[in-house]
């Protein structure tokens, strides 16, 4: 489900960098809510991601197993943002993605329930074709959106889903951002069929920002050496990917984990459109399910609580429409 949270606030954040491409087809208020330097989402993002070992204890079929432990993960991933056309009130884009997640692990065979040892590789993908309208309603700018989604893995597609989203900006000046929005999901597997959303955004002197994206993500944020960027706070994060063959059964299964990551976050602008990252510091899994692939995350079959783990995460950016720097 956080994956699909997560699409929810990059695509409408998405929504806001594609119209500011185009000089005179949005208010200056909306415009505000884009930062120059530091954009939400990018055009192009690669990360690199480790993960320290932790351990864990599952249950199959409600049933507890012996702890097992993961002793190495880490993943690459990579996604872009490109706009397929935009016009006045409307724009069309998409939404691309793929992660490798590759772990060693020690873990209980479900029926033996013996420890043994094993590396395991996963490769999941994702894509979005992305509708969004802009309006008034109530004297203030909406944004309406409409997405068409698919996900899979190296074996090819798994999944179609749908989504609608409404957002009404309250407030947009260059100090104050505030927007209020809600969210269908169709789709199956949802947890909940609506969500709502929050965003708030405030600057203070001296380059000290709060920056609020519920339920994404809470983050204090300071402007430091005139073109980074440092930021503490937690940010929700989730690792998605198919598996085939799981304990015998002929039908897909997707395992979904959700998890809060804590701690700092730097940011620097290389110039030339490029923005480098570094972040680190905890992670809580939240929650670790395994279901069938087009039945709800609460019809599980498998189930895991791990230990809060170290995770740091290095990537780079480039935004090709950015504006140019100024010292």
């Amino acid at each position: 489900m956080l994956k699909k949270i997560l699409l929810i606030f990059g695509i409408g954040i998405y929504t806001f960098v594609t119209k500011a491409q185009t000089k005179d087809s949005i208010p200056d208020k909306v415009r505000a809510i884009i930062a120059d330097k530091f954009p939400a989402i990018r055009v192009l993002n690669l990360e690199y991601e480790i993960v320290g070992g932790f351990k864990y204890a599952s249950k199959y079929l409600k049933n507890p197993l012996p702890k097992g432990e993961v002793q190495n993960m880490n993943q690459a991933n990579a996604s872009m943002n490109v706009n397929l056309m935009k016009r006045k009130n409307w724009t069309l884009g998409t939404l691309v993605g793929y992660r490798h997640l590759s772990v060693e692990l020690l873990q209980p065979d479900l029926s033996t329930r013996q420890i043994y040892q094993e590396k395991q590789d996963y490769h999941y993908h994702h894509e979005s074709l992305n509708f969004t309208y802009y309006s008034r309603l109530f004297g203030k700018m909406a944004i309406y959106s409409a997405s068409l989604m698919t996900d899979g893995s190296e074996k090819g597609f798994e999944r179609v889903r749908g989504m609608l989203m409404g957002n009404l900006v309250l407030k947009a000046t260059r100090e104050v951002q505030m927007t209020l929005g809600v969210v269908g999901l169709l789709d199956p597997s949802a947890l909940v069929p609506v969500i709502p959303t929050f965003t708030y955004k405030r600057q203070y002197q001296q380059g000290w920002v709060v920056d609020v994206v519920l339920p994404k993500a809470v983050y204090l944020r300071k402007t430091i050496l005139g073109n980074g960027r440092a930021s503490f706070g937690s940010e929700l994060d989730n690792n998605t990917f198919y598996i085939y063959d799981f304990a015998g059964l002929s039908s897909v299964q997707i395992f979904n984990q959700m998890n809060l990551n804590s701690g700092l976050l730097y940011e620097h602008n290389l110039g030339r459109s490029f923005i480098a990252m570094v972040k680190t510091g905890m992670r809580n899994s939240l929650r670790s399910r395994i279901s069938e692939k087009n039945k709800s995350q609460n019809d599980f079959i498998y189930e895991a609580s791990t230990d809060p783990s170290f995770y740091f995460n290095a990537g780079l950016s480039f935004n090709p429409f950015a504006k140019k720097r100024v010292n």
